[in-house]
């Protein structure tokens, strides 16, 4: 009879450019100023790779190369890298195989995924998949961000919010069936496009002199109706992972959300009943960093967690994504 498995997260590191943007200075660029930042999003700096010539891939390598020497894995243990970007280093080759290519990695596989600042949840769905079907043993998921490379920083509405960064995770099978991922709810609303995206550089609208003067290549967003689906969905999906396995609020030992503005994760908390003790925010410090915010928690709080410990991570991105994932601390 096939054993069964779970899938846990059994390392973890970060790496973040060295550049702080501060709102001081972002007020210089754009007209904005502290005040409105974070009275509105919440953020008060965000780590911005400057350097030309580097890209998500020198990022997600960083981390990696922590993470390999952090778990004492050998490269050539890994079985599988997945990176969950919507900045790759090029439309092709992923990144995940530049990633690899980086750090030594040769008997694996992989891709990228892209579901927005959902990126993560989607991505280690993905990868549990593989570790309970027994297809592999050491993965490696990396979710890294450039998102200064698509902000535009002339739109005080956009350009305060995102920041760069990478995390990766080893995730290996525990036979331990309390511990790990375990379950999770996901959805796509194509409804999204039209308000949330980036209109030229893929194959509607290839680069062009025109599309780059009219600046079609930043990120856009219009930020009602975006908030509007974040508000609602995040919390929905939220509450309905607490009702589909019968959770309380005292049962749930943290909420890991998306970092994308302190009003949507405190309407989620909200609708959950927690306290905010139970809430977990970095925003403030990291920005929201898409895809790569919530593995950015879980990195940053770390040291808090205790084995077993029951959490569910959240998540709303561009698409629309949106989901949540019921997850056990496993060390």
């Amino acid at each position: 009879m096939e054993t069964e498995r779970r899938a846990v997260i059994t390392g973890i590191e970060a790496f973040l450019p060295d550049y702080i943007l501060t709102n001081e200075e972002l007020s210089t660029m754009v007209d904005t100023s502290d005040e409105w930042i974070m009275s509105r999003i919440g953020i008060k700096q965000r780590h911005i790779l400057k350097e030309d010539g580097l890209g998500t891939s020198y990022m997600g390598a960083e981390a990696v190369k922590k993470l390999l020497k952090s778990t004492g894995t050998k490269p050539e243990e890994v079985d599988m890298l997945i990176c969950a970007t919507v900045s790759p280093d090029m439309l092709f080759p992923a990144t995940a195989n530049i990633i690899c290519d980086k750090v030594g990695i040769l008997n694996a596989w992989g891709y990228d995924i892209n579901a927005g600042c959902s990126g993560f949840i989607f991505s280690f769905d993905t990868v549990r998949s593989f570790i309970e079907l027994g297809r592999a043993r050491k993965i490696v998921l990396v979710c890294g961000e450039r998102m200064s490379g698509m902000v535009d920083y002339q739109d005080r509405s956009t350009c305060p919010i995102f920041g760069d960064g990478a995390v990766a995770m080893l995730i290996e099978p525990t036979t331990d069936l309390s511990l790990g991922f375990q379950d999770s709810i996901m959805h796509v609303d194509g409804i999204g496009r039209h308000y949330l995206y980036q209109t030229a550089g893929g194959s509607l609208y290839p680069p062009t002199q025109k599309t780059v003067a009219e600046r079609l290549h930043y990120i856009h967003q219009e930020g009602q109706p975006v908030f509007k689906y974040a508000v609602s969905r995040m919390a929905d999906v939220s509450v309905e992972m607490m009702d589909k396995h019968n959770l309380t609020p005292d049962d749930i030992a943290f909420l890991i959300p998306h970092q994308a503005n302190l009003r949507i994760i405190d309407a989620t908390g909200r609708r959950m009943g927690l306290p905010n003790e139970k809430i977990l925010i970095n925003i403030e410090k990291f920005g929201n960093i898409a895809g790569t915010s919530i593995p950015m928690v879980l990195w940053d709080f770390k040291d808090r967690f205790k084995k077993g410990d029951t959490m569910i991570l959240s998540a709303f991105g561009a698409g629309f994504t949106w989901g949540s994932i019921l997850y056990r601390w496993a060390y």
